[in-house]
């Protein structure tokens, strides 16, 4: 199981060393070199304060740094943060269209969907999406064929990877409840888990992420037996009732994975998924090339090439469990 990224620590310090900088870059268009500057907007479905989203945006912003554009000196960028409302979205959206920028940045289905119903001109970039061929963002993913390209949030194949890493930690499990969402990449994800429990001697069952209530009964009812664990799959469900979600596994005892570290870092158990900076890190070098001339119809959708794996050892400790060493020596960050 290939996990490839840098430890969070040598990241944490190399971002909020760009934080830090940030300051001292222009916040207002300065005396342009070379012409007008280059516009660039970003959509985000995240609240402004937001810690992760503002790490991802700075990785984002140095790494266009790197390719030599800088926010108020040859660049002008316009961020909009929607805090996950969606009517906050389609304002938003229709704001930044009406800017005319020479390229969005948009975070997931939910910021693509609303800008690619109000333009099919301005490029968009995705750093992060789940499916964006079944929700008709792109024709391929080899050629996307319209004015949106980007990076996918995972390879449906991994989502068997998430048992088989909570198999490890877990040997005598038998028995999986797969939180999802019921349409979309949700089904998809389970379809892989499903396609992995046999060769694990595990059984699966899915949870639809609905409302509270019915993910409270849902858990309840499948803590009742015992050799339990939890996988939370990808998804804005997942994300949505993230506090409930890791509550309800410290609450009754069942080891649970997930696919994004800040369910880590909020109590949960272990979560593997893709290194999110480093996709914002490259969606940047998109936006380079399509500020440079290139069109987003040419450059194919890409799916991630670094996952990180993330423990807690304190929740490892609270549920009686001892990870393997052969787990710990691969993991990116141990959270105690």
């Amino acid at each position: 199981m290939p996990i490839l990224s840098l430890g969070w620590g040598m990241r944490r310090r190399e971002f909020f060393s760009v934080i830090g900088g940030a300051a001292a870059w222009p916040l207002v268009a300065q005396a342009q070199q070379g012409g007008q500057p280059r516009r660039i907007g970003i959509l985000l479905n995240a609240a402004v304060d937001d810690p992760k989203f503002k790490t991802w945006v700075m990785a984002f912003l140095q790494s266009l740094q790197q390719f030599g554009w800088t926010d108020g000196r040859n660049v002008q960028i316009d961020t909009r943060w929607s805090g996950g409302n969606a009517a906050e979205i389609r304002k938003h959206a229709s704001e930044l269209v009406a800017l005319a920028p020479d390229v969005i940045l948009a975070h997931g289905t939910s910021t693509v969907g609303p800008l690619l119903q109000l333009t099919r001109s301005v490029p968009i970039v995705f750093p992060i999406i789940a499916d964006p061929v079944g929700a008709g963002f792109v024709d391929s993913l080899a050629r996307p064929g319209g004015n949106a390209t980007g990076f996918m949030e995972f390879e449906y194949s991994m989502a068997g990877k998430w048992l088989e890493l909570l198999k490890q930690v877990v040997p005598g499990m038998t028995r999986v409840a797969v939180l999802r969402d019921t349409q979309g990449s949700g089904a998809m994800q389970f379809a892989a888990i499903q396609a992995m429990a046999p060769s694990l001697r595990v059984e699966v069952t899915p949870v639809g992420l609905r409302d509270t209530g019915d993910i409270e009964r849902a858990v309840a009812a499948f803590a009742r037996l015992p050799s339990g664990g939890l996988i939370v799959a990808a998804g804005g469900g997942t994300v949505r009732h993230s506090n409930l979600i890791i509550t309800l596994a410290a609450r009754h005892k069942l080891p649970a994975i997930y696919n994004e570290r800040s369910f880590v870092a909020g109590g949960g158990l272990i979560s593997y998924g893709p290194d999110f900076v480093d996709q914002y890190r490259r969606a940047a070098g998109y936006v380079d090339r399509i500020l440079k001339g290139e069109k987003p119809a040419d450059l194919p959708v890409q799916a991630p090439t670094k996952y990180e794996l993330v423990i807690n050892q304190k929740t490892a400790k609270a549920l009686g469990l001892t990870v393997p060493q052969s787990v710990l020596t691969r993991a990116d960050e141990l959270i105690d």
